[in-house]
């Protein structure tokens, strides 16, 4: 009997750091409480199924953003970061399985080893790249017990040692809360094969895409989990009804963009892989890896960069691509984000669900 494909899903992107509709302005919409309110309502309306909290130094503080967020809404999940070092393990644990409790079985995590060091020295993370996804490593097989073992726990690690481990309550998601990681490096992959439930790629080709889903498979496959794991895409998404209105919209996100801007971008996040490749993808001819997929936002905004751009038919047809080749999660942002985010539940999820006729949709 052939196995079940995995449900569809979409989630988006609260911008805590703040809203824009052009890198000339990289905040025209401050942060604020009714922001967040318009962004999430806008987010759980359009029918997605989970809201990314991101942590910059930039960003509002995700837990609390989060939190917040869960309370004032009534379905989407939030997927929030555990990073390196940064939260006691025991305490991480208890925060995660409290908040699944409250708010109903709507959190789920987010592993993230850090895009740059300067950043992460600035808040007191001195660890190498390789240490940090080593330190992670222990932090999420400390969380996993807590949440499963029927009484206390010891551990002994190079990071953590514990006697007698213990956290009250348990998470209501069972055997836990979901994992998410998305990265570029062979550290990240490894620990995507040991422990996510999904690793999110950023925007590339498709056949690239699909190469290393193969190649992370095999990885899984060495820890007896090649049927555990999924895989999504980390996508912007500029949808208008008409083509050149989202071109337009597009060539409004990086013009006038400052060369200051734009070198911070290039040099601040150098460390991460995954940032090196979008740079990579920047230097595309005409920025375009395909008609509708664009890398010309790479060059103003860190991070996952390669957009989606056309009319609702163009971006439903490029997001197929994607899940032809296995992709189930699909982590969506663009600009501003409570408008796109009605742009797409009302423009192309519908068209999705139509071009997916035997696919269930979380």
């Amino acid at each position: 009997m052939t196995a079940a494909l995995p449900s569809l899903e979409f989630g988006w992107f609260l911008p805590t750091n703040g809203d824009t509709a052009t890198y000339a302005r990289p905040v025209e919409v401050e942060q604020s409480l009714a922001m967040f309110d318009r962004v999430t309502r806008a987010a759980e309306a359009a029918g997605f199924a989970y809201m990314l909290v991101p942590v910059q130094t930039v960003c509002w503080e995700a837990w609390i953003s989060g939190a917040m967020m869960a309370a004032r809404s009534s379905r989407i999940k939030m997927l929030i970061a555990a990073r390196p070092g940064y939260i006691n393990p025991v305490q991480l644990a208890k925060m995660i399985a409290t908040f699944d409790r409250l708010s109903g079985g709507r959190i789920s995590i987010n592993l993230i080893a850090g895009q740059s060091d300067a950043e992460l020295s600035s808040e007191g993370v001195t660890l190498a790249k390789e240490d940090r996804y080593a330190q992670m490593e222990e932090e999420v097989r400390i969380l996993k017990a807590l949440f499963t073992a029927p009484g206390r726990i010891d551990f002994d690690g190079r990071f953590y040692r514990l006697r007698g481990a213990q956290i009250r309550p348990r998470p209501s998601q069972q055997p836990w809360p979901k994992f998410y990681l998305g990265g570029g490096s062979r550290e990240a992959w490894e620990m995507s094969a040991r422990h996510s439930d999904v690793h999110l790629f950023w925007g590339d080709y498709p056949a690239r895409i699909k190469a290393q889903m193969a190649a992370i498979r095999e990885l899984a496959d060495a820890h007896g989990r090649a049927g555990e794991i999924g895989f999504g895409m980390r996508l912007q998404i500029i949808c208008r009804e008409r083509e050149d209105d989202a071109w337009a919209a597009a060539r409004k996100l990086v013009d006038g963009a400052s060369d200051r801007h734009m070198e911070i971008v290039r040099t601040h996040f150098a460390s991460s892989v995954a940032n090196q490749r979008m740079l990579e993808l920047a230097r595309a001819e005409s920025d375009r890896l395909g008609p509708n997929l664009w890398s010309g936002i790479t060059k103003v905004r860190p991070g996952a960069g390669v957009a989606v751009v056309g009319d609702p038919e163009q971006c439903a047809a490029t997001l197929q691509q994607f899940i032809d080749i296995g992709c189930h999660s699909f982590c969506l942002s663009g600009w501003l984000h409570d408008e796109e985010a009605l742009r797409f539940g009302s423009l192309v999820l519908p068209i999705i669900r139509r071009n997916n006729p035997t696919r269930a949709f979380a």
